[in-house]
């Protein structure tokens, strides 16, 4: 009796191992069943259903530019799936169409738009082309916007451009804008760039100045406020060579 007792133990023992150890392999096999489930809806979710599909887009940072203007550049994919959108091509389509634009960012905002943020080039001058005109900013890039005033800016120094000046020296060109002293600046009425070597500033009163090209135009400008403050009465001054102004 006490035998038969100690084997229906020993039965109830080994069937209760048993049933642990299949439990165990359905666990696992349910657990990754509900993993693989997840992943998988997650997936749906985020790359093929309607829930998460853009809807617009919004756009910052900009002063010159319209919003209409960045948008019809963007060609924002609407009713696309937000995580398929290719970023990178917005950006490049934004930066490729409009001049204004010095660097664009693209990103997602969750759950349906995407945001465009934009730097605008700030121009230093204004280039004349025929009876138009363009605004030059910093590195020579020139631009312009579809709400470019009637008038040049009064502000801004005006850049006329001989025939054999090319895209290097509008950059010179940009850089002596950048190094004028305001005060030298007020005073000027036109730059005229022949080429990169070849700079002339043309003054109010007929007095032009021989600027040669962008090397050491801090220097230069401030060998110029010297010279004015030293020969108002003169008509040319060249300040190409600093070390070694003249003036006539």
């Amino acid at each position: 009796m006490a035998e038969r007792a100690a084997q229906d133990r020993t039965r109830r023992r080994f069937a209760r191992r048993q049933w642990a150890r299949r439990w165990l392999v359905w666990r696992r096999v349910l657990v990754g069943v509900l993993l693989v489930a997840s992943v998988a809806f997650a997936i749906y979710g985020i790359y093929f259903s309607p829930w998460l599909r853009v809807e617009g887009a919004e756009v910052t940072g900009t002063s010159q530019l319209t919003e209409t203007e960045v948008l019809a550049a963007a060609e924002v994919p609407t009713g696309d799936a937000l995580a398929r959108v290719d970023l990178a091509e917005i950006e490049a389509q934004v930066e490729g169409r409009l001049t204004a634009v010095k660097a664009v960012d693209a990103s997602r905002q969750w759950p349906r738009d995407i945001r465009i943020e934009v730097e605008e080039w700030q121009p230093l001058a204004v280039v004349t082309e025929g009876s138009g005109y363009v605004f030059l900013a910093e590195g020579g890039d020139t631009f312009t916007f579809d709400r470019m005033p009637q008038q040049p800016p009064a502000s801004l120094p005006q850049v006329v451009v001989g025939s054999r000046a090319d895209r290097f020296a509008l950059e010179e060109a940009a850089a002596v804008v950048a190094a004028l002293d305001e005060e030298v600046t007020r005073l000027v009425d036109h730059i005229r760039v022949e080429s990169a070597d070849e700079i002339l500033l043309q003054l109010g009163e007929g007095r032009t100045v021989t600027w040669g090209s962008s090397d050491e135009s801090d220097q230069k400008a401030e060998v110029l406020l010297t010279l004015l403050e030293a020969r108002p009465d003169a008509t040319s001054y060249d300040v190409s060579v600093p070390g070694l102004p003249a003036t006539k």
